[in-house]
């Protein structure tokens, strides 16, 4: 028994002073088996985490090209739209009817362009693992008002409206402010892009047992099956050239997934969509 506690070479000493060399034999291929598997099992090991430390590098020097690129895009067309900014408020003198029109269409390109700036930053940041939110308590209610109030400009230069139904009083969750705007903002900016002209996007922020509940309702045409499928793939888009990257939607369920949440997407041929996203009160571990 001693002998057996000592190890597989001991069973092999053994065996031999015993006078049976067949067993011998027997026991010292099992350990010289069991020795192969342990070292195959360690270099694959090592591979394996040389392989991920590889693809974790990857992924980090990604997101800061993207950053870089993000910055170096962002000045410039950020200068422009400032400058276009001062001539429609006619601080440099005064603009016709068509230069008004001209640099109305140079500040909404601009802005759409860093706004695609932003979502790429954000998107590559939260892919790399690097993105850190910095949470605090919020109100899902008033933040959703501020955003409505923020782009019924845009949807009534579209014909469209934005209907907005809150709770006098809503539970505070724990969020990053400055993400759930991003992830509100782009699931506005989605449905305006599906609803008729005349028609309207319907907001409603609701109190469940869990924490907040926040739907966002168009009027438009509803999905199919397969767009459906692909409504979280970056870059797929059943929207025009020009009008949406297929991003916004990806990095609102990222968004919605750091916070602990959930997005469910509910649509009806010739009925609209709807987009239901809930956050918990607080922060799971």
């Amino acid at each position: 028994m001693a002998a057996v506690l000592i190890g597989g070479a001991a069973l092999v000493v053994v065996a031999v002073l015993l006078g049976q060399p067949v067993v011998a034999a027997a026991v010292g291929g099992v350990v010289a088996g069991v020795a192969v598997t342990a070292v195959a099992a360690r270099r694959a090991g090592r591979e394996q985490r040389a392989e991920a430390e590889r693809l974790a590098g990857l992924v980090e020097r990604r997101a800061e090209q993207v950053s870089a690129l993000s910055h170096e895009l962002r000045t410039p067309l950020s200068m422009i739209k400032g400058a276009a900014d001062l001539l429609l408020e006619g601080s440099p003198g005064p603009l016709t009817a068509t230069q008004t029109k001209f640099l109305h269409t140079i500040d909404q390109q601009c802005a759409q362009v860093i706004h695609l700036c932003e979502s790429l930053l954000i998107h590559a940041r939260i892919e790399s693992g690097l993105f850190s939110p910095a949470f605090e308590k919020v109100d899902v209610a008033q933040l959703t008002r501020e955003v409505v109030v923020a782009m019924r400009p845009l949807c009534a230069r579209r014909g469209q409206r934005i209907t907005l139904d809150t709770p006098q009083v809503a539970p505070e969750v724990e969020a990053d402010p400055r993400l759930l705007v991003q992830a509100v903002t782009n699931l506005l900016s989605n449905a305006g892009r599906f609803t008729t002209v005349g028609g309207s996007i319907a907001v409603r922020v609701a109190a469940i047992d869990t924490g907040i509940a926040l739907y966002v309702t168009d009027d438009g045409a509803g999905m199919t099956r397969e767009r459906r499928r692909e409504l979280f793939r970056p870059f797929v888009t059943s929207s025009p050239l020009g009008d949406g990257t297929g991003l916004g939607l990806v990095i609102t369920k990222s968004i919605v997934e750091l916070h602990g949440g959930s997005i469910l997407i509910d649509t009806q041929a010739r009925k609209g969509t709807t987009i239901l996203v809930t956050l918990p009160k607080g922060r799971t571990a």
